[in-house]
């Protein structure tokens, strides 16, 4: 004899319907710089700032090791070097080659304009702070330069 299905009993697909809104909450929480934010911060008066912070306990490190690249904090200076070479931080580099989608790219993609091709920047692995620190006391144009 075939079983029986119960009448009052309900599919596996209906079983956590419930807490679907919880996914948004735990996206935001991981959520990290845009690459146009990060853009601004590649800039060498931006860069300079962030990488000699003053010591905060609140975040990993004290704040101390920083990739400018990532927006990411890490404990000390060793996992500092290895996350630079991860698959992570490779991609967010080639990434960040490209120019930042802008509102007048918007524009021209709704046809108000013809296509012009982004322009692409040489990203390389952002420098220790003493060179950061000379590169920041010789260059007089601190706003347009990327690191």
């Amino acid at each position: 004899m075939a079983k029986k299905k119960s009448c009052n009993r309900k599919s596996k697909s209906h079983s956590h319907k419930k807490i679907s809104h919880l996914h948004k909450i735990y996206k935001t929480k991981r959520k990290t710089k845009d690459h146009d934010q990060i853009h601004v911060d590649l800039k060498i008066k931006n860069a300079y700032e962030l990488l000699n912070q003053s010591v905060d306990n609140d975040v990993p490190g004290a704040a101390q090791n920083y990739c400018v690249h990532c927006a990411r904090y890490f404990v000390d200076e060793k996992a500092l070097k290895e996350h630079f070479r991860t698959k992570l931080h490779k991609r967010r580099m080639k990434a960040l080659e490209t120019e930042p989608y802008t509102q007048e790219e918007a524009k021209r993609a709704a046809g108000m304009g013809s296509y012009v091709a982004p322009k692409k920047f040489e990203i390389k692995t952002q420098p220790d702070r003493q060179t950061l620190t000379s590169i920041y006391q010789e260059t007089t144009d601190k706003d347009n330069m990327i690191i």
